[in-house]
């Protein structure tokens, strides 16, 4: 049996989204295109109004979101979340741990995407100051869209460079990704394993071991991320 506090159900993370409501440069509010290299995310809508944009495979998609629309997305979805009013989300992100260590990237214009330096700076927020953070933060999002208007206008071969570029970015952070994994989701996936063994023969005694843990708040107040300002609980494996 895993030793210490089991991480939430399937390895995942899960934080309340505001949705920025900034107006940006198409005349539309909302936050930054990004996509994720190794994660898949979903979305339960809880309030408001407003449309999940993608770039994938399948071309070019809109989605509208809703209260009580779930929707989800694999890796490699490029996807800019549109606030139409008050939207509001609580994501369930797949493997705790990896967005928060550079699993995401932005959809930059090519010649930042092509420089890793480049890369760092434009997506580095500042500390301190709020208002530094937030004009930080909105400045980091219209540069995503302008990458992202590029994207859109090139076709497949301009989302074919982009996932070269994402793996470059990523690949020297990739290796150290595995541990995280292990125990996020692996440990999680064998005791499945070990329990559905035992019960086929009968054996229930590892329900002797049930328990209930509470996530605590990670941040007091609200962060600047990549799509609105979030919260998010530690409810990871320890």
């Amino acid at each position: 049996m895993r030793a210490g506090r089991p991480g939430f159900p399937g390895g995942t993370a899960v934080s309340h989204l505001t949705v920025y409501d900034w107006p940006t440069p198409d005349g539309l509010a909302g936050g930054s295109p990004h996509l994720h290299t190794a994660s898949g995310e979903g979305y339960v809508v809880v309030g408001g109004q407003g449309r999940l944009q993608t770039l994938s495979a399948a071309g070019v998609g809109e989605h509208p979101l809703a209260p009580g629309t779930v929707l989800w997305f694999t890796p490699g979805t490029v996807h800019r979340l549109v606030n139409d009013g008050g939207l509001e989300i609580v994501v369930v992100m797949q493997n705790a741990g990896l967005p928060e260590a550079g699993d995401a990237v932005f959809t930059f214009p090519d010649e930042v995407l092509a420089d890793p330096r480049h890369y760092a700076v434009a997506s580095a927020l500042p500390d301190g100051d709020e208002d530094a953070v937030a004009t930080a933060a909105r400045r980091r999002r219209d540069l995503a869209l302008e990458g992202y208007a590029e994207l859109r206008a090139e076709g497949p071969a301009g989302l074919e460079r982009l996932h070269q570029r994402a793996g470059v970015l990523v690949a020297a952070k990739a290796a150290g990704w595995r541990a995280t994994w292990e125990q996020a989701v692996r440990a999680g996936v064998e005791e499945t394993d070990r329990s559905l063994t035992a019960l086929a023969r009968g054996d229930a005694s590892h329900l002797a071991a049930a328990s209930v843990h509470v996530g605590e708040r990670r941040e007091q107040t609200y962060r600047y991320g990549m799509c609105g300002r979030l919260r998010t609980w530690d409810v990871a494996a320890l």
